[in-house]
């Protein structure tokens, strides 16, 4: 399938490793011009070298939504446009409400819903104005089904679909897309820490019965961003080997 891709320019935050690296790469190998950022030098200057194809390393940290902002402006000025922006951010730390104390509530707020508005808002006008545009979030099959122990990140998480939603809605007149994805466990290098390499016990509990591979959600997500898509919007999509067990 003819993507129709090449020549457009992308902003992947969160990208020097993981599922952002994946979905960065996929869009490269697509054309794309790509800018990606991560909290450090050293590790987003050698995602970026290991891509390829000019692509431009951003030091971001995206936990504070000044610095995600100034991410998409910089990326922006670096490709000289923007067509698309892939939203992410790592996790805020484990918790039950026993357990979480309301300190933790504005953090992982500003890490996984006030980082997307932030970007959202840099952004999506211009995609308004040049009427083209694709968003898509890296969200967590959270939104759907809540895990245990991740109220944060669950409570966070959940807010930005609602945003993203609305958003979608608002722009979808414009050539603008707005989707969001929803891993369940992939092969990253975090969860290979996690686990000390084995993961056999995450793949436990999806019907597949193996974890996601990342070039695959990278690919995923290039289609999410392709011309074939461009009535896809408003979803959020689960890329999850089955393991999100509702009806709808």
């Amino acid at each position: 399938m003819h993507l129709g891709l090449n020549g457009r320019r992308a902003a992947v935050a969160a990208a020097s490793r993981g599922l952002g690296f994946a979905c960065a790469q996929a869009l490269a190998a697509e054309g794309v011009a790509v800018a990606v950022c991560g909290r450090s030098e050293e590790r987003i200057t050698k995602a970026a070298a290991r891509l390829g194809n000019g692509a431009v390393p951003l030091v971001a940290d995206v936990a504070d939504p000044d610095e995600a902002r100034r991410f998409v402006a910089q990326a922006r000025e670096a490709l000289g446009g923007l067509d698309i922006l892939i939203t992410n951010a790592g996790g805020p730390p484990p918790g039950t409400f026993a357990t979480a104390p309301f300190a933790e509530y504005p953090k992982a707020l500003a890490l996984n819903l006030l980082s997307v508005v932030a970007m959202c808002q840099e952004a999506v006008p211009g995609l308004q104005a040049q009427r083209f545009g694709r968003v898509v979030a890296i969200t967590s099959i959270a939104v759907r089904q809540p895990i245990p122990n991740l109220i944060l990140s669950n409570t966070a998480r959940a807010g930005a679909t609602g945003f993203l939603k609305t958003l979608a809605r608002e722009v979808a007149g414009d050539g603008v897309t707005v989707n969001s994805v929803l891993p369940a466990a992939h092969a990253t290098e975090r969860l290979a820490d996690i686990y000390g390499g084995d993961l056999a016990d995450p793949a436990a509990g999806i019907p597949a019965g193996e974890v996601g591979r990342p070039e695959d959600f990278g690919a995923v997500v290039a289609f999410l961003c392709s011309d074939p898509a461009r009535f896809i919007t408003g979803a959020a999509i689960p890329i999850d080997g089955g393991a999100y067990a509702a009806l709808l």
